[in-house]
């Protein structure tokens, strides 16, 4: 499958940072795969979280993603982590 923008919506918004959702039967790993969010290219800022639960049609897969950089019109997304580590 691929990214489908009725599945994305925004949970809070703040000071310039926005909190996704997201639900997808696609596997987390096509989630985070190239490409698969540059959709919201015009939507999303660096620092950006999505709350993704994928795989919801067989094995839900929870994640937190961080959307990681975003240069003409692609969007990256990375595992949310702590910068204290």
């Amino acid at each position: 499958m691929s990214f489908m923008s009725k599945d994305f919506s925004v949970m809070a918004y703040a000071n310039g940072f926005t909190l996704w959702n997201y639900t997808t039967s696609d596997s987390l790993s096509t989630v985070k795969g190239a490409n698969y969010f540059d959709d919201i290219a015009p939507f999303a800022r660096l620092g950006d979280m999505i709350l993704t639960v994928a795989d919801n049609q067989s094995t839900v897969t929870p994640a937190i993603l961080a959307v990681t950089s975003i240069s003409d019109g692609a969007v990256t997304v990375s595992d949310f982590t702590s910068a204290a580590a």
